[in-house]
C-alpha cells in the first residue's frame, strides 16, 4: 500500500510538473532571462504551490500525530544558515540556471525523452556521489564552523 501511495503522489507531482512546463528547460531558462525573454510563469507556479502546501501542512500537522506509513515526520532539525547551505544553495542555483532543471522537474523530463535531462540526471547522481564521499571524509566539516 505505502509503495502505491508513493508511486501515486510522485505520478501526481509529475504531472503538475509537466502541465505547468517546468519540465522544459526553455521555459525555466526564460525565467531567469531578465533582459531578454523574460517568462514569469516560474514565479506563478511557485506561488500556487506555496498557496496549496502551506495552509496543506498547517493542517497535516495539526490532524495528524505521525505520517500513515511511518511512525513519525521527518523534518529538518537543522535551522542555522552556514557555509554548507548556502554553498549547496549556490551549487543549485548555478546548476538550474546552467541547465533549466532542477532536480524534481528533471524525472518527469526524463518521461518526455529530453536527452538534456538524461545528462542532467546523470550529472546529479554523479554530484551526490560526490558529495557523500566528500561528506564520509569530513570535508565539509570546516565550512560548518
Amino acid at each position: 500500500m505505502r509503495f502505491l501511495v508513493v508511486f501515486l503522489i510522485g505520478a501526481l507531482f509529475g504531472t503538475g510538473i509537466v502541465l505547468s512546463g517546468m519540465a522544459n528547460p526553455a521555459k525555466v531558462l526564460n525565467f531567469f532571462d531578465l533582459a531578454g525573454s523574460f517568462d514569469p510563469s516560474l514565479a506563478f507556479v511557485m506561488a500556487g504551490a506555496l498557496a496549496v502546501a502551506a495552509p496543506g501542512y498547517a493542517l497535516l500537522f495539526r490532524v495528524r500525530k505521525q505520517p500513515l506509513f511511518d511512525q513519525s515526520f521527518r523534518l529538518p532539525k537543522a535551522s542555522a544558515i552556514d557555509a554548507k547551505l548556502i554553498g549547496g544553495s549556490a551549487v543549485f542555483g548555478i546548476g538550474w540556471g546552467i541547465a533549466g532543471f532542477c532536480p524534481g522537474a528533471s524525472i518527469p523530463a526524463l518521461g518526455l525523452g529530453h536527452a538534456s535531462a538524461a545528462i542532467f540526471v546523470a550529472a546529479l547522481l554523479v554530484g551526490i556521489l560526490i558529495a557523500r564521499r566528500l561528506a564520509k571524509a569530513d570535508f565539509f566539516a570546516d565550512l560548518s564552523r
